[in-house]
């Protein structure tokens, strides 16, 4: 759902400010529970291992005494589970654990430990197999920081007072699933909005067709769609420049983006959030955000699928230039656990973990109300520490560039370029190349009347 277009003619007077949202923390801490969510955790795990017996079969979730004694006594290990069922499915089931928490009243740290016991009780007791760090890592951790995006964003849903009071509920469990339910189960308790405290976000969802400008398999037995048709949604939440707007709170600034393909699925789901930081100023043209970020990455672009949950020291920032143009700015470099897999390759074991340097650095030059160029370049290096036995290093970069014109109001064209490239040294999977770049024509519904520019 695109939230809260805003846009109003230049003949138009300009709006009335915004009145100030209560700070509803007390009430919400007043009615928190932690016994609440430690429960719906039990039951969701509970289900989810009944619902994938019933779909899977033996014997992964014959859960007994004996196997959870078991389990608890054995060495944690990297397991070699259908990469989306790692990648992209734990880091869902952890932000219901997160969502649980959140929709209970707990604070973010809180969660995040509710989070990571969470997926340790399923490890252990949820399924038969060994326990698995990657696992922990995926669900524990990167469940957080994408369980942490849902539950914001569904929680601006319901600020969102031109929506019918229905619209919002229902727009806000389908975001955030736990949210929905614990307000409708509990009632009064925790129907309390989390306060955004106004942020400035910005969001885009565009929708078109892709097609394929360069490919190359490198061994795998992938037949490749060269066009595609994608529908990509991406927020960005507290914007720097808003003058009473701090970042106390994880997550008070962050991004998210997914984009659903006709090939094959899920494209990307990525998101990126401020755990502490704090915001600056240099003179008058320049506010940025600064400090310690987390994220969780799931990108697949046909020919492999590359995932990070990490850590990341970084600042995002607006410049205002001369001539109507601003520059707004995002550095991080860090670390984070990361797996790249091929796509339905030759080998049985064609996919590798290891701890991995990366970096973002992205920029949207904006001109006006009329245009605007994004450019985001990310970049993983899998080292051997603390991965597999191949012992294989992997270079994945992606470029995504998109110019957008502004047609009228909240309507636009987007012109996006994807670039996609692995290199694999070492292993059994040396000299592996794996690249594909798309091209592609979208409509763009924009959610904000300046791409995101404050206008301080």
């Amino acid at each position: 759902m695109l939230l809260a277009p805003v846009a109003h003619a230049a003949d138009e007077a300009p709006p009335s400010p915004r009145p100030a949202l209560p700070d509803l923390s007390a009430t919400i801490v007043a009615n928190r529970s932690y016994w609440i969510p430690a429960g719906e955790i039990v039951v969701f795990d509970f289900l989810l291992n009944r619902f994938d017996q019933a779909h899977f079969g033996c014997c992964d979730f014959d859960v007994t005494a004996r196997t959870v004694r078991r389990n608890l006594r054995s060495s944690w290990v990297v397991d070699r589970d259908p990469f989306t069922v790692n990648q992209l499915g734990h880091p869902y089931q952890g932000s219901m654990y997160h969502g649980f928490a959140r929709a209970s009243g707990l604070d973010y740290w809180e969660a995040l430990a509710y989070t990571f016991a969470g997926s340790a009780f399923w490890e252990i007791a949820g399924e038969t197999t060994p326990p698995s760090r990657n696992d922990q890592v995926n669900t524990g951790i990167g469940g957080s920081f994408l369980g942490e995006a849902l539950f914001r964003m569904a929680n601006l849903v319901l600020e969102q007072e031109p929506l019918a009071p229905w619209m919002r509920e229902v727009s806000a469990a389908l975001i955030s699933p736990p949210t929905g339910f614990n307000r409708l189960a509990f009632g009064d308790r925790f129907d309390t909005v989390f306060p955004s405290r106004g942020p400035i976000y910005f969001s885009r969802l565009q929708l078109g067709f892709s097609g394929q400008t360069q490919a190359s398999e490198g061994r795998s037995t992938t037949r490749l769609r060269p066009n595609e048709g994608l529908a990509d949604f991406f927020m960005e939440y507290g914007l720097p420049g808003k003058k009473d707007y701090d970042y106390s709170r994880p997550f008070d600034y962050f991004t998210f983006q997914a984009t659903a393909s006709s090939a094959n699925g899920f494209e990307n789901v990525m998101t990126r959030g401020l755990l502490l930081g704090r915001d600056y100023r240099v003179g008058s043209d320049h506010r940025g955000v600064l400090g310690l970020f987390g994220n969780y990455d799931y990108i697949a672009p046909q020919a492999y699928r590359v995932s990070t949950t990490g850590l990341t020291l970084g600042s995002t920032a607006q410049w205002r230039l001369p001539h109507d143009f601003d520059l707004l700015t995002t550095l991080g470099a860090g670390l984070g656990y990361t797996a790249a897999s091929t796509i339905r390759s030759q080998g049985e074991n064609d996919f590798n973990y290891g701890v991995a340097p990366q970096a973002i650095a992205s920029m949207r030059l904006v001109f006006r109300e009329s245009a605007a160029l994004d450019v985001t370049l990310r970049e993983n290096f899998i080292t051997r520490v603390a991965g597999a036995a191949d012992g294989a290093r992997e270079n994945i970069a992606r470029i995504d560039a998109a110019l957008t014109w502004r047609v009228h109001k909240q309507h636009g064209i987007s012109i996006k370029y994807l670039g996609n490239r692995r290199d694999v040294r070492g292993g059994d999977l040396d000299g592996r190349v794996q690249q594909r770049s798309t091209i592609g024509l979208f409509y763009t519904l924009l959610g904000h009347d300046r791409f995101g520019a404050a206008d301080w």
